[in-house]
C-alpha cells in the first residue's frame, strides 16, 4: 500500500533551523521511500491571519520554495504546490466549515491563547480576533483532507490540528458518505527528540519569540547566532549539565549517536561554553553549507520557481479537481444531467442511466458507444469481427472491479486483457479529461 505523506510551512518569515529539523528534514527523507506519495506546499493561505504585510508573505514564499529544494526535495518524486494555486482548497475548506462543530473550533489553541491574552488584559474576550484565526483549523484540514494524507509529518504543537482534521472528516463521512469513507483519517507523525528544537533562549524556536536562527544565512550569520544561545554561569573548566543545556538539544538533532557521546563527555569534562558553540557552528555548517549555496542560487531565479510551483500544482490539481467533484456530488450540488429521483411515498420514477448502443459499420465490423444519461458519448469501441464478441466486451466493461485507464495526448482508452478496446471522445484540456474518466466510473458503477 502507498502512503501518502502531506506537510506545510506558512509563508510568514524566512525559514529557520526549528522548521528545517521539525518539518522539512524529516518530510523530504519520507518523500524518498518508494512506497510514500508525498505533496508539501507553501501555506501561504495561512500567512494571511497572521501578518499584513504582503512584501513580507510575498518574500517569505520565495525563501520557503527555494528552501525546499535546497534541500533536497525532488519535484519529480513529490508534488511540491501553493496552497493559495489550488482553488479546491477554499470550496473543500466551505465543505467542511458547514460540519465542523463551533466547540471543536472554541477548543483550538491558537484561539483560546488569544481570548487568553484579551482576558488577562481586561478586554473583550475576542478582541483582535478574526474569523481567519478562529476558522483555521478547518483551513488546515482542507489542506489534509483534500489530498486523503495518511502522514502528516508536525511540530509537537501542531498534534491538534490533524487531530481536529480527523474529527471533521469522520464528520463528513457521517453525515455524505453514503457507507463509503470519501476521507482518509490522517495521522500525525512527530520526529521524537527534534520535532520541538529551542531557540537561543530555551524555549521553542518561533519567529514569534525572534529567538530563531536562520537556516541559510551566511557562514557569519550563523555562527553569531549560535554566540547568542544563553547558557548558564558555569565557567570554562567547570562541569556542565548536557541534558539542562538546550545548546546541546540543539546538537542532537543534527548530530550522530557517536558525536552525542562524545560531546557530552566533554561537556562533563569542563568544555568552555565558548567552545561548545563552536563544535555545534561546525556541525550545523557541515550540513548545511552545500544547501545554502543552492539556496541562494534558486533566490536569483524566482521565475524558475515560478514555473516549478505552477508545475506542482498542476500536478495536484489532477487529483484535487476530480475529487471536489466526488465531494460535491455527495453534498447535493450535483449536475443537472443527472436526474435526482424525488423523496416520497409515492411511486417513484426510474432516472435514467447510462447505456451501451451497438451497431455494425459499413465495413461489417461490430462496435459499441457507451453514452451516458444525458446521450453524450463516453466511449467508443475499436471494431470487433462480431457481434457476440463485441456484447462479451460491453460486459466485461460493466463487471469489471477495476477499470484500466491510460491517458493518451488527447483522451483515453480503456484495456481489457493487455488490449485497448474503447476510446474516449478527443479533449483539449487534462481536466475535461479528468472529469470525462469520472463520468465515466460513475456510469459503469450504475450500470454494473
Amino acid at each position: 500500500m502507498t502512503t501518502r505523506i502531506l506537510t506545510g510551512i506558512t509563508t510568514t518569515g524566512t525559514p529557520h533551523l526549528g522548521n528545517y529539523a521539525g518539518a522539512i528534514r524529516p518530510a523530504i527523507v519520507a518523500s524518498r521511500d518508494v512506497d510514500a506519495e508525498s505533496f508539501y506546499f507553501l501555506a501561504d493561505y495561512h500567512a494571511l491571519i497572521k501578518c499584513d504585510d504582503p512584501l513580507r508573505i510575498q518574500r517569505s514564499r520565495l525563501e520557503i520554495a527555494a528552501t525546499w529544494l535546497a534541500c533536497g526535495l525532488d519535484v519529480n518524486r513529490a508534488t511540491f504546490y501553493r496552497q493559495s494555486d489550488i482553488p479546491e482548497i477554499p470550496e473543500l475548506t466551505w465543505l467542511l466549515t458547514c460540519v465542523a462543530g463551533k466547540g471543536l473550533l472554541n477548543r483550538a489553541h491558537a484561539y483560546k491563547a488569544s481570548v487568553d491574552k484579551n482576558l488577562a488584559e481586561g478586554v473583550d474576550p475576542d478582541a483582535g480576533i478574526s474569523m481567519g484565526l478562529f476558522s483555521y483549523p478547518v483551513l488546515m484540514a482542507a489542506d489534509i483532507l483534500m489530498f486523503n494524507a495518511h502522514k502528516v509529518p508536525v511540530g509537537r504543537d501542531q498534534i491538534q490540528h490533524v487531530e481536529m482534521a480527523r474529527d471533521i472528516g469522520q464528520r463528513f463521512n457521517h453525515l455524505f458518505g453514503n457507507g463509503r469513507e470519501l476521507f482518509t483519517l490522517p495521522e500525525a507523525v512527530v520526529e521524537e527528540g527534534v520535532a520541538t528544537l529551542p531557540g537561543l533562549d530555551g524555549r521553542k524556536m518561533s519567529k514569534s519569540y525572534d529567538n530563531t536562527i536562520p537556516l541559510f544565512g551566511s557562514a557569519k550569520q550563523l555562527k553569531d547566532a549560535i554566540a547568542r544561545i544563553v547558557t548558564d554561569s558555569r565557567l570554562p573548566g567547570e562541569a556542565k549539565d548536557p541534558d539542562n543545556a538546550h545548546l546541546f538539544t540543539l546538537y542532537q538533532a543534527f548530530s550522530s549517536a557517536e558525536q552525542q557521546a562524545a560531546f557530552r563527555a566533554e561537556l562533563l569534562d569542563g568544555l568552555s561554553w565558548g567552545d561548545a558553540k563552536q563544535r555545534l557552528f561546525l556541525l550545523l555548517d557541515n550540513e548545511l553549507g552545500a544547501a545554502r549555496e543552492r539556496y541562494h542560487t534558486l533566490m536569483n531565479q524566482p521565475a524558475e520557481l515560478e514555473d516549478i510551483l505552477l508545475a506542482g500544482a498542476d500536478k495536484a490539481r489532477k487529483t484535487a479537481t476530480p475529487f471536489l467533484d466526488e465531494l460535491r456530488e455527495a453534498v447535493g450540488l450535483r449536475s443537472f444531467r443527472n436526474q435526482v429521483q424525488a423523496s416520497g411515498a409515492g411511486k417513484k420514477k426510474a432516472a435514467k442511466s447510462a447505456r451501451f448502443v451497438s451497431f455494425r459499420e459499413d465495413d461489417g465490423s461490430f462496435r459499441f458507444r457507451l453514452l451516458d444519461a444525458a446521450g453524450e458519448q463516453l466511449l467508443l469501441s475499436v471494431g470487433f469481427a462480431d457481434g457476440k464478441t463485441a456484447g462479451m466486451v460491453s460486459k466485461q466493461l460493466q463487471s469489471a472491479l477495476e477499470l484500466d485507464v491510460r491517458e493518451h495526448a488527447d483522451g483515453f482508452g480503456v484495456w481489457l486483457e493487455g488490449a485497448c478496446v474503447a476510446n474516449s471522445p478527443t479533449f483539449t484540456e487534462p481536466l475535461e479529461c479528468q472529469a470525462a474518466i469520472n463520468r465515466l466510473r460513475e456510469a459503469l458503477a450504475a450500470e454494473g
